[in-house]
């Protein structure tokens, strides 16, 4: 399997288990223990911090794309991956300045919240616009 498909998949994975721990972590936040809270906490920071690393590798592997959109206009299909650049870049941004301050139940812990639920949207659908290239990936040597 190409590595470009190998950072896809683990990003999925990634993602699947950063998004249900960051929503297991919001919902722990309205009357589960502290102790309970803490656990998803620490599950989050570490599969987000996975998905941050992925990302990193997968924005690597797609460099070229991001240079001609900089050099050249959006095209009508890219718009949708630049937003979702963008908002994912807002949302790395808000949960790293989270491990800085006293998280739970901040105005800046709600904003990520926020912009995770739209991150989550907007990336189940640029994964399932996806979902062929990623069946053919399995089939796919190297």
């Amino acid at each position: 399997m190409k590595r470009i498909f190998v950072i896809d998949w683990i990003l999925i994975v990634v993602f699947i288990m950063s998004a249900i721990s960051g929503f297991g972590l919001h919902v722990a936040g309205h009357g589960g223990t502290h102790e309970v809270w803490h656990n998803w906490a620490v599950f989050h920071v570490f599969v987000s911090m996975l998905f941050l690393i992925a990302v990193i590798f997968h924005v690597a592997m797609h460099l070229e794309w991001y240079k001609g959109i900089i050099k050249k206009r959006i095209g009508r299909k890219s718009k949708v991956t630049a937003v979702l650049s963008v908002i994912f870049l807002l949302l790395s941004v808000t949960g790293l300045a989270l491990w800085g301050i006293n998280g739970a139940n901040s105005l800046l812990g709600l904003w990520h919240y926020k912009i995770g639920v739209i991150t989550t949207v907007i990336t189940l659908g640029h994964v399932i616009k996806r979902l062929s290239v990623f069946r053919k990936s399995l089939n796919c040597r190297r």
